[in-house]
């Protein structure tokens, strides 16, 4: 079978009309490119199957036009979202996201960043300001910019939320109900700044009311239905079981709604329940989930133009808070318990 020679750059630029260095800005810095220019050399690129060589790409740009992302897991909505919106605003500047999971362990966090570095990402974004001293000593001082996100850091670039608010205000809305005996399903705190957070809101909003959260009254779970079938089912045996529960996220909550309701619980009327995080499910749950709406869609998309700002030379720490509000659904109720 006859092989034909592989096209090259220069190819491209002559069908597509342009310069071998407009070619080499639509694939390395396409917001210099006019639009209608872009277009046409995208369109020309695919016609020919022009595949761009990244080594010499690398050695004339300096970059390798990838930002490496390590998130505690894939196998959840919040993050496939920002991951997704992330990576399409990425992509429109030329640039491609190198993905890996940590799942809530320091080492293979480590791992993974080290991994990235070698690869010569051209940033990196992580989840949290919960890290190991040896993934802290991995990116002091180096060139490349990281991005903290989920969470605020005082002096470091940040885009994510206030979770101690968001559990505050959770805890807030449900006494406003009249609930007084309360039930938190969380994932584990160890490792999780953003668990540990939440559950700080919490017992600062009930302590505001003068209420007590006992250690009993916090069952930490996996992430997933179950843990939050488990947890919720642990909090049932308590002499007192609570008449309103929080879930850590949206999931947990869910599955501690299944549970009550496989007892013959009734939601809201016996048990009122609120979720954080909002995931597309929470709407279309009987009842739809009452939950604290966190914009992990909105954060993808600040978070890649903010690597691309720092990657455009600008500089000094960004802190950007995201904005959360409550969504009342049919989740809650007021307390109609006499015994608080």
């Amino acid at each position: 079978m006859l092989r034909l020679p592989k096209p090259k750059m220069a190819d491209v630029a002559a069908r597509a009309g342009v310069s071998l260095a407009t070619v080499s800005r639509a694939l390395s810095n396409p917001g210099m490119v006019r639009p209608e220019t872009l277009t046409r050399i995208r369109e020309v690129i695919s016609e020919m199957g022009y595949v761009p060589d990244g080594a010499a790409r690398t050695l004339v740009s300096k970059r390798t036009h990838t930002v490496g992302v390590v998130v505690p897991t894939l196998d959840h909505a919040i993050f496939a979202r920002a991951l997704q919106t992330m990576q399409t605003s990425l992509a429109e500047a030329g640039y491609q996201l190198l993905v890996a999971s940590n799942e809530y362990s320091p080492m293979v966090e480590a791992s993974a960043v080290r991994a990235m570095l070698e690869r010569r990402v051209d940033a990196i974004v992580l989840v949290g300001t919960d890290h190991s001293q040896e993934v802290w000593s991995l990116i002091e001082g180096i060139a490349q910019p990281v991005i903290l996100t989920w969470s605020l850091h005082p002096t470091l670039d940040c885009i994510g939320f206030d979770n101690e608010a968001a559990g505050r205000m959770a805890a807030e809305h449900l006494l406003a109900l009249g609930h007084r005996r309360f039930g938190v399903v969380s994932g584990f705190l160890r490792h999780n700044d953003r668990a540990r957070a939440r559950l700080a809101g919490i017992r600062g909003a009930l302590a505001h009311a003068g209420l007590e959260l006992p250690a009993a009254n916090v069952s930490e779970q996996h992430f997933g239905i179950a843990g939050g079938r488990a947890g919720m089912a642990q909090l049932l045996t308590l002499g007192k079981p609570p008449t309103a529960v929080i879930g850590g996220n949206d999931v947990l909550a869910i599955g501690a709604m299944i549970e009550a309701q496989a007892r013959g619980l009734r939601v809201p009327a016996d048990l009122s329940l609120v979720g954080m995080d909002d995931v597309e499910l929470a709407a279309h749950v009987t009842p739809g989930l009452t939950t604290i709406h966190l914009p992990t869609a909105e954060l993808g998309r600040r978070t890649a133009r903010h690597v691309l700002r720092r990657l455009a030379g600008e500089e000094g720490a960004a802190r950007i808070e995201l904005p959360i509000e409550l969504v009342q659904r049919a989740s809650d109720a007021a307390n109609m318990s006499k015994a608080g």
